[in-house]
Order: C-alpha cells, then structure tokens, then sequence
C-alpha cells in the first residue's frame, strides 16, 4: 500500500504539462466493469489546514459498475446518492458504490478535489476513478489543458504523484483507468507520469499479467497514444486471442471491437478471431446499451464484416427498442450502417417516424442528414419523416450545411413526395440559393437542382448559370470530362426547360454535354425493366396483337428515355408493324413497373419515373403503365383480357 502526505507549500508537478499544439487524443467514454474495494472511507478527524494530507491507495478486487452516457459510473440496480450532507454523516458506513455514485452527481472539477479532501484513505480504483471524472469534466468543458487552480490543487497532486512515483504498487485497474483517464486531454506525451505509466503497462505485459479488461482499456489507451500502428497493440491482440471469450464482459467485447477497429486495414489478419466475437457477441446483443449497440454497428462497418448479417439484424432488433435512448451522434452511426449492410425493418422504421416526428426540431442537422439519407437510400416512402424534416428546414434551415441541406431535399425529389409545406420549404430553399449559391459545391448544387425538377420545382431561376460554361468548367473540376452522371443531370434539366418550363428563354446545354440515353449500368436517371415480368407481358402481347412483329422491344427514343414496349397506330387505330415508319399516328408506350420502380413497399413511383411518365405524355406518346402489383397474380388468359383493356377501349376492337 503506497502513502503519501501533502503539505501546503507543495509546488505544483513539472512534469504534468498540457500542450494545446500538440494533436487532440480523442476521448472515449468509459462504459466497462470496475475493480474496487469495499474497504470503507474513513472520514478525516481534523480539517485540512490544521495538518498534512495523507491518501493511501489501496489495492482492490473488482465490481460491476454500469453507465448508460459513458460517464454516469454508479453500480448496477443502485439508486442516486444526492444528499451530501447525508453522505458525509455517514461516510463510515460508505464503501466505494457511494464512492462512484457521489462522483456522478458532482458537475465540476472543484466539487471533486473538494469532495477527496474530505477522505484520509483511498484505494487507487477509486483514485483513478476521480482522476478519470475530473479529465471528463475538464473535457467536456472543451478545456485545451486543466485550470491552473486544478493543477495546483494539492489533492489533485497527490493523485498523480503518487501515480507517478509508485506505478507498480498499482492494481491493474487502477494502472489502466489512471493512463485511460490522462489521455482525454492534451497530456504532453514524454511527462514523467505517462510515461512511467506506459512503461508499468508494458513490463505487467510482457510478465502476462494483465486481465482481459485491462488489455482491452489499455488497447483503446494505446491507440490514442501512439495510433495503430504500436507494436504494443499486436501483442494486446495476440494476448486477447488466447482468452476465452465467455471470460470477457460485455464491455470488454464492445472495447475489442473499438480496438480492432483501429486496425482495420489488419482485419483480414484477425478474421478468423473476429468470426469467433461475432458469434459469442449474438448471445450479448440483449445486454448492451444504445452506445454500445452503435458502438458495435459502426465496428462492422469499419471491418468490413458483411458476413456477420446474423449479428447486425439481431443488432437491429434491439436497436428498435432504443431509438429514444440514442443521442443524436448515436442514431446517426446506427442509419450508418443499416444503409452499408442494406439492412431495413418496418419496426426500426415506425420507432424513427416517432422519433424524428417528435423531436426533429431537437436533433443535430448531421442526424437529420443520416436518417433523410436512410430513407433515401432504402426508397422509403415515410411522410412522418418527410413533413417533420420539411417543417425543420423550414424553421432552421441556416443551421444546416450546403452539403447536408442537398441531403435533405434530394429525398423528396428521389421519393416522388411534397409535404403540407411545401410552398414555404421551397421558398425558403431559393432563397437560401440566391444568399448561398457560390458556397455550394457544383455537384452537391446540381444533385439538389435535379431532384427539385423531379417533383416539378423546376430551377427556372438557376438554369442560365448552371448552364453556363463557368459553372460546367466548376463542375468538371481537374477531371478531363464530365461524369455520366452529372451529364445525364444537366440533359434531363435541358430537357425539362424545353417540354415544362417554355417561358424559359435563357441560355441552353450545349450539345457537347448532352447524352443519348439514360438507361445506363452505373448511374441511370431511369430504372431497368424487370426481366420476369418483361418475359411475362412479351407473351400476353404475342396472345392478344398475333405475333411478335407488332411491338418494339426496349426503344431508344429521341429524347433520351428507353420504353419498355412501343406500340405503333395509324390514324384509324390499326396496330402496324414495329418496321413501320410511315402512317404512324399514334404511338403506345407501355410501362411495365416493376418493385424497384416503386417506392419501398408502396404504390408509388419514384421520382425519376413519374418524370420519364410525365415527359413521355408531353410528347405525344400514350403511356399505358403496367404495374407488377396488378398483372403477377394472373393467368395466361387472365393477362390478355387485361392488355386489352389497358390498351384498347373497351368498345373498340383489337385491330392488327
């Protein structure tokens, strides 16, 4: 057992330095299992000023704490302790559960020294404990270094004096959470105390002699102090593949997923050992908080580890029933990763309508850019989601960033939906342009123009300068040519101006940009036919028109858009032949829609085919949609009864 005394004109530690140059450690939140004693705190005898300051730190056997925020260090199933008058009454009777607890009540640095210095003995658990608490404080305060009032703190010099001088009379907890706790704050990396620290972590690692949780806290430790590329760090690893798992606590597996995170680009080296924790972590998923559940997803995503669908879907599950619980960085890791594993479920979506619905006002706009892109991407129709997020941008759209504010509007256009709003959304988003324009980037700006033109807001007052040789000149960029894409974009806007917006007389794309055809494999403004039902409607046509030669497959229009069948009429409403090029009155272009043309789960079209619709009718064809919901049920006759009356009068008859 180590003591030391403190006397008044004890001059602060040299060699705890704060550096603010020197890059941020990032800091993470402790969430694991405690070892602690249940040796009682003795209360002083006498005040502080009338003699020395004595702490002895006691070694300490483990207990389980549990912490919802990461900072929140109270026992498992035990109430708050609030009153301090009670706490210091009783203090003979107090055992470190107090000790925790009474440390997540206090909100500041000073209540914590001036809590310790009420205390003679003191474990060094619970020592590195309150040196951890202070750095969270100090951290959250955003304090580049601790006060001076802090560091010439007596109290708080006896901790890290006695941290540095004597590390190996340290448990392994306290060794571990003391170094844990340092690296919150830009503690120069050569001070005495850390590096005695480190150097007492790596003889008790060399010896073995370190348990599962503190390799794991001091794996995170390391990462922070020396990146992954330590040495140390492989045989951390190493050390941990030997364990068994069933010896690790939930904490300690969420940690072994930060820590081989770090080292992702090593994760094909440690494949074998992350297929073990995936399996053992499907038993664990009922028992971890809303942070550890992120936590985990956004591990997976980093590692790659798409053959671990079993353990995200379970994840996913149990991430319905903390959707209120998350913070707002929490939810937006969680959309993360169901939007990189394709993952989605009806329950995850109601939970969110009802999140987001109630307090979208509330959450951050990096959030909001995550759940608008969760939707966007699985083509999910929620209007919950869509008004509240409309109302938001409309009430605070200067909080929002030219990148996320693409981001929530494509969605509307991608998913064919104006709000209640959505005079007053648009308003405020030109207006915004008009103030902002030269702030967005040109292809962030020519997604958000696009998508507007889908559900008929058409950019009349920004076509000339997105057309200008400027603005395609900002939009090209060091590349030597214009992506597909964004070329497909510009066309489709052309072609907008011209068939929607004829009072336009602005300047127009020139021809050098513009594309023959969008269907194409990687970046298609229209949807490919699906292939079975294709097959299916080729022989209901076949049946009803008598041959094949009636209809043309998969046309290349003039104006971009490929229909899926064309029919041919002469001015008597005679069905002609596809090779027919004379005497062609009228021309039937039939739709043949099938899931993916639709949003999820739903009867309504996206935005990108409701426009090719629209633009086909505009000119001249007679769009005869054929929708899968409608036809996959029938029979062979079934379907020929059906294709006659979408394509004829009932009046009328068949004519070839």
């Amino acid at each position: 057992m180590a003591l030391i005394t403190l006397r008044r004109n004890l001059c602060h530690l040299s060699d705890f330095r704060m550096h603010g140059a020197l890059a941020a450690l990032r800091s993470q939140p402790v969430n694991h299992v405690h070892k602690v004693a249940k040796k009682r705190l003795c209360p002083r005898s006498c005040p502080l000023h009338l003699g020395p300051f004595k702490v002895r730190f006691h070694h300490a056997r483990r207990k389980e704490f549990h912490s919802e925020n990461g900072n929140d260090l109270r026992p498992v199933g035990e109430a708050m302790f609030s009153d301090r008058d009670s706490f210091e009454q009783n203090l003979e009777n107090m055992d470190e559960q107090v000790f925790y607890r009474s440390l997540s009540n206090f909100t500041s640095s000073e209540e914590v020294l001036s809590f310790l210095s009420t205390l003679q003995t003191l474990p060094d658990v619970l020592a590195a404990g309150a040196l951890q608490r202070i750095c969270e404080m100090e951290r959250k305060a955003e304090a580049h270094r601790l006060p001076k009032e802090i560091l010439e703190n007596r109290v708080f010099q006896a901790l890290c004096i006695q941290f540095e001088q004597e590390p190996s009379n340290l448990s392994n907890t306290g060794l571990v959470t003391a170094l844990q706790a340092l690296t919150l704050l830009y503690v120069d990396p050569q001070s005495s105390l850390l590096l005695n620290l480190v150097a007492e972590c790596q003889r008790r690692l060399q010896r073995g002699g370190l348990d599962v949780h503190s390799l794991c806290v001091l794996g995170e430790t390391l990462i922070k102090l020396q990146g992954p590329e330590s040495t140390t760090l492989d045989l951390i690893i190493y050390q941990l593949q030997g364990e068994k798992l069933e010896n690790f606590a939930p904490e300690d597996i969420v940690a072994l997923y930060r820590v081989l995170q770090a080292c992702a680009e090593k994760a094909d080296q440690h494949q074998a050992f992350l297929n073990r924790i995936n399996n053992f972590s499907l038993s664990l998923v009922p028992n971890l908080s809303p942070k550890s559940i992120s936590q985990v997803l956004t591990a997976l995503v980093a590692l790659d580890q798409t053959q671990a669908l079993p353990l995200v879907l379970k994840l996913g599950k149990y991430a319905v029933r903390h959707i209120p619980h998350f913070t707002s960085e929490e939810l937006g890791r969680v959309l993360d990763a169901f939007i990189y594993f394709g993952h989605h479920d009806r329950f995850f979506t109601t939970a969110l309508e009802q999140r987001v619905a109630s307090l979208c006002l509330t959450l951050a706009p990096e959030a909001v850019s995550r759940v608008m892109e969760y939707c966007s991407r699985k083509q999910i129709l929620s209007q919950p989601i869509l008004n509240a997020v409309a109302e938001t941008f409309v009430c605070q759209a200067e909080k929002f960033s030219p990148r996320q504010v693409s981001e929530l509007i494509e969605p509307f256009g991608k998913l064919n939906y104006l709000p209640p709003n959505a005079s007053a959304l648009f308003r405020k988003l030109e207006d915004m342009l008009f103030a902002r324009f030269n702030s967005f980037p040109p292809k962030t700006l020519l997604k958000l123009l696009h998508s507007c033109s889908l559900i008929e807001r058409h950019p009349v007052n920004f076509m000339a300068k997105i057309f200008s040789p400027y603005f395609l000149q900002q939009l090209q960029g060091e590349e030597s040519c214009l992506d597909r894409l964004s070329l497909a974009q510009l066309t489709q806007l052309l072609l907008t101006s011209l068939l929607e917006c004829p009072f336009y007389k602005g300047p127009k794309l020139h021809p050098k940009y513009q594309v023959k055809s969008f269907l194409t494999p990687c970046c298609s403004l229209e949807t490919p036919v699906d292939f079975q039902l294709y097959k299916s409607v080729m022989v209901g046509l076949m049946d009803l028109l008598g041959a094949r030669l009636y209809f043309a497959s998969k046309v290349l229009t003039p104006y971009c858009y490929t229909i899926d069948v064309e029919i041919k009429l002469d001015e008597e409403g005679f069905v002609l032949p596809l090779t027919a090029d004379e005497d062609v009155h009228r021309r039937i272009a039939l739709c043949i829609d099938g899931p993916k043309r639709f949003c999820l789960n739903s009867r309504h079209l996206l935005g990108k085919e409701a426009t090719k619709q629209r633009h086909l009718r505009l000119l001249g064809y007679q769009v005869v949609q054929i929708p899968y919901y409608e036809i996959e049920t029938l029979t062979r006759l079934e379907l020929v009864e059906y294709l006659q009356r979408k394509l004829f009068s009932q009046n009328a008859g068949v004519c070839w």
